[in-house]
């Protein structure tokens, strides 16, 4: 797979919206997303109460707030939960620019899965902007250790994935998924798979406020010996396929398409944002490439109709 380095940036042809529930809150949401300019990046804009504008936040590393349960950002006193499924779109997909105005602290979660967030990208489709997509270039091995957990990045000409996963549940054991990132693959091979979680720890994740909007509409449950939803799985390794629908949206808070191979072991939102966190950090691991290159730098921090209906994420637990 080459560079890409001409490609040219890419925004929405025209604004979409999108409602759903929030799997931890439980409370529906509306989502607007915005063509944006180039140089925009993905900028999540929150509302307040009046559905004025109230606080934009970039979907970049230093907005980064949680990783326990799902990503959050936020910035000057609100956030934004759950926007991993929806930055695995737009990295997937090759959208570079969009402005998510959003009335709630958590983005739908749909079925669990980033297709109906594709499936709205489709429908109005991507357009050309007058500049050329900037890419994070890996140049040297970086590796993060979390106990029996890790990650890597590699120097790779293009965005490989390389995910294994190991559960205890004889329903799970250890999986492995590989995949060449193309929009193609994308959408053939991850944007389907759903997040998954164990009927056991329900009543946990409830107690603590989480998962209340989750349901088998949204989410694979598993329970002692058997999978509770009624269609089964979309495919056979399906949980290794969604940890790497994951990744895909966690490493697109380094702000750019990173360029190298990406490989995980029992990993999760914590370690994968650790990783970009690691390679942001070590100055002679990565450089900018393509027409757009600025000086490197971290990404600061900001300040400043097509609709469907989702259905409701349940726990999902490396």
């Amino acid at each position: 797979m080459a560079n890409r380095q001409g490609t040219a940036q890419t925004t929405l042809r025209d604004a979409v919206v999108i409602a759903g529930i929030g799997v931890h809150g439980g409370k529906p949401a509306s989502m607007t997303l915005h063509p944006a300019e180039a140089g925009t990046g993905i900028v999540f804009q929150r509302l307040d109460a009046s559905g004025a504008s109230s606080v934009s936040i970039r979907a970049t590393i230093d907005c980064l707030h949680a990783t326990e349960s799902c990503t959050t950002i936020a910035s000057m006193g609100l956030s934004v939960a759950t926007i991993e499924h929806l930055l695995a779109a737009f990295s997937g997909l090759g959208l570079d620019n969009v402005i998510v105005e959003i009335d709630g602290p958590e983005v739908p979660m749909m079925d669990g899965s980033a297709a109906a967030f594709v499936a709205l990208i489709d429908s109005v489709g991507l357009a050309p902007l007058a500049a050329s997509r900037r890419f994070i270039k890996v140049l040297k091995p970086v590796r993060v250790d979390n106990g029996a957990s890790f990650a890597e990045l590699l120097p790779f000409d293009g965005r490989r994935f390389e995910i294994d996963i190991e559960f205890s549940s004889a329903l799970i054991g250890r999986q492995s998924f590989a995949i060449d990132l193309t929009p193609h693959n994308f959408r053939r091979d991850l944007a389907r798979a759903r997040t998954f979680g164990f009927l056991k720890d329900v009543e946990f994740y409830m107690s603590r406020g989480l998962a209340l909007g989750s349901s088998l509409e949204n989410t694979v449950v598993l329970g002692d010996d058997r999978v509770l939803n009624p269609e089964g799985l979309r495919f056979a390794d399906e949980f290794a396929r969604h940890k790497t629908l994951d990744a895909v949206g966690d490493l697109a808070l380094a702000g750019a398409p990173i360029l190298g191979a990406y490989r995980s072991y029992r990993g999760g939102h914590k370690l994968n944002a650790k990783m970009v966190e690691a390679l942001l950090a070590d100055s002679d691991a990565w450089t900018f490439v393509g027409d757009f290159a600025e000086p490197r730098r971290q990404p600061v921090r900001a300040e400043i109709p097509v609709r469907l209906r989702e259905a409701a994420f349940g726990p999902d637990k490396s």
